[in-house]
């Protein structure tokens, strides 16, 4: 595709000054936590640091990529919002949050 876009093509691809940037998480329960117990940290995620900070977390139990609820990218404050979080729970053997990339293209680098 060119490079050469106009400025509504930037924004409907969501390159260049329309880039959207959110992390990945990684999640790893302790072993003697039952299924009801992860059902329920699973739902407190959603609610108190997802949804709670105005994002949006796509993917499965263990893996996932959190993005904004709406057009834009997540912050570094925010982002430390739902690390200081997982932090405080007793539920998991260990977990790493990713680095702001692209949500969109996350080979891409970020924009200056």
């Amino acid at each position: 595709m060119a490079t050469n876009r106009s400025r509504r093509l930037r924004k409907k691809l969501c390159v260049d000054e329309f880039q959207e940037l959110g992390f990945e998480l990684f999640i790893t329960y302790r072993e003697d936590l039952d299924e009801a117990a992860e059902d329920a940290f699973m739902q407190q995620f959603l609610q108190q640091a997802i949804e709670g900070n105005g994002l949006m977390f796509i993917g499965c139990d263990e893996f996932g990529m959190v993005c904004l609820g709406k057009r834009g990218s997540v912050s570094e404050e925010q982002r430390a919002q739902v690390e200081a979080w997982l932090q405080a729970r007793s539920e998991l053997a260990s977990y790493r949050v990713g680095a702001l990339a692209d949500a969109w293209y996350p080979e891409k680098p970020l924009n200056a």
